[in-house]
């Protein structure tokens, strides 16, 4: 396979050479197309052949070749752009000789500009007649064999260029990511939100609980680490007295990687003052309508993963310590006693040790027994406090918090919470969750002095929400791993061959 590969590569360079010596740049810069593919389609797919004629509309289009079939005198190109496809017919009549000889030497995957103009075949397909052909870019790797089918999936994320070439599923996919973010910033713009950009390398490890990546300044000799969370630096801005602040942007956690998690990943975080963690699952439910409206789900269903799943407000809602039981099947004697609670998780095969508080290890139980059943759009809450260090405590139970996660389709897709303001109380938190990371928790805060500092001048009462959005897109694209919706996750090193 590769040997063949590889004549086929020594026979495209050899193209390419011949076109340079008949005086012709294969990387040739200098032609703009005036129309895209799917606008032609659009505008004139249902004329008949007697108004296109009468019309005589002169186009120029360019693309990369995907279908090639040639009769001697004549032959049909398909040339593919970022709208989709059209059809070009050349014909020796209609081109002047040299650029019919090139014609006749472009292979699947060049990159040509043609100008003409718009007819019908006997078939009724929307096709340019050129009158003149550019040579653009020279293509000195085939595509795949079929290319419309390009199956390996490994491939297919190291080559995202060729995935993006030959499959449309991917592009449609991306372009419907696009969609979806813009919706989210559009709803987020209605309700006065200003949307921020905050720090990227963070002096301190806060926001979340996950093992974080290290790095180093070496203009100022210090230790630096890649944010898993933007929270504190959100929380900070809404002291300074913007109360609405969103952001959309990167954040990177030095964890496992699965169908569900990529070290790097695309969250929004957002913050709004006055409003507390029930307000945010009304809002969480309307977001998400906003955006069904967008991308046209009117039914409000969507299949993911073998699953119909059902946005139709309002979205359940059930106690952590319920779900455990409920759902879970775990009873109150596991609940209640951490050497049975730890045995369980062992059971499970989660990550848990001698030094996981009880709090952790019963999340480590809902992660296993819970997560998978929650289908339909559930708001799960009254975390502990122990594994809430930024959340409020609940007036009426000290020992939860005020906080929800969402799950959809068996994933967590937000967590949210009314904002700890009380600076006392969050020092506190910090300093047990410094004696996590003394214990060997890599996923525990550091203390942020300045972050207390910040709550000494008054942070107002606070709901704020973070939203995975590779997971958003993945449900609603109905793609089942996070791969298909990043488009360069990061891949094993595998050697060039």
């Amino acid at each position: 396979m590769a040997e063949t590969e590889n004549k086929l590569i020594q026979r495209r360079i050899e193209k390419l050479e011949e076109l340079k010596k008949s005086g012709i740049d294969p990387y040739f810069n200098g032609f703009e197309p005036d129309s895209f593919a799917q606008d032609l389609h659009d505008e004139f797919d249902e004329k008949e052949q007697e108004e296109l004629e009468k019309i005589n509309k002169p186009v120029k289009v360019a693309g990369r070749i995907m279908a090639y079939r040639s009769f001697g005198k004549a032959g049909f190109l398909k040339l593919k752009d970022f709208t989709g496809y059209i059809q070009v017919y050349a014909e020796k009549k209609s081109l002047p000789e040299d650029e019919f000889k090139l014609y006749k030497k472009l292979d699947i995957g060049d990159i040509i500009g043609v100008e003409g103009v718009l007819f019908k075949t006997k078939t009724g397909e929307l096709t340019v007649r050129a009158t003149k052909i550019v040579f653009l870019t020279k293509s000195l790797r085939p595509l795949p064999e079929k290319w419309h089918g390009l199956k390996d999936k490994e491939l297919r994320y190291r080559q995202r260029y060729l995935d993006l070439i030959v499959n449309d599923s991917t592009k449609e996919t991306i372009i419907k990511r696009f969609k979806i973010i813009n919706a989210i910033r559009e709803f987020m713009q209605s309700k006065r939100f200003i949307e921020v950009e905050t720090p990227m390398l963070h002096k301190l490890v806060g926001g979340a609980a996950a093992k974080p990546f290290i790095t180093h300044l070496n203009a100022l000799d210090m230790t630096l680490y890649l944010r898993i969370a933007p929270e504190l630096y959100l929380k900070r801005l809404v002291v300074g007295g913007l109360e609405r602040v969103f952001e959309i942007n990167r954040n990177f956690r030095n964890e496992g990687m699965d169908l569900k998690h990529n070290p790097e990943f695309t969250m929004m975080e957002f913050y709004i003052a006055y409003k507390d963690y029930k307000f945010l699952m009304d809002f969480t439910e309307e977001l998400f309508d906003y955006v069904l409206d967008k991308i046209g789900i009117e039914d409000r269903k969507i299949e993911y993963d073998g699953n119909v799943i059902d946005f139709s407000r309002p979205w359940k809602r059930i106690d952590f310590y319920e779900g455990l039981k409920e759902i879970g099947g775990v009873s109150d004697e596991i609940i209640n006693d951490r050497k049975k609670a730890f045995k369980l998780a062992k059971e499970l095969e989660k990550k848990v040790d001698e030094n996981t508080s009880h709090e952790k290890i019963l999340a480590e139980i809902f992660d296993a027994l819970v997560e998978p059943k929650l289908i339909n759009p559930t708001f799960v809450y009254g975390y502990p406090v122990a594994i809430s260090p930024l959340a409020k405590r609940n007036r009426e139970n000290p020992n939860i918090t005020d906080r929800f996660e969402l799950f959809i389709g068996a994933m967590e897709v937000a967590n949210a919470f009314s904002e700890l303001n009380d600076p006392f109380d969050q020092k506190e938190r910090f300093l047990k969750q410094l004696e996590e990371r003394k214990k060997g928790d890599e996923e525990a805060s550091m203390y942020d002095a300045d972050y207390i500092r910040a709550l000494e001048y008054g942070l107002p009462p606070t709901a704020g929400e973070g939203i995975g959005i590779d997971r958003v897109v993945m449900l609603l694209t109905g793609n089942p791993s996070i791969r298909d919706v990043i488009l360069f996750p990061l891949m094993k090193d595998k050697e060039e061959e």
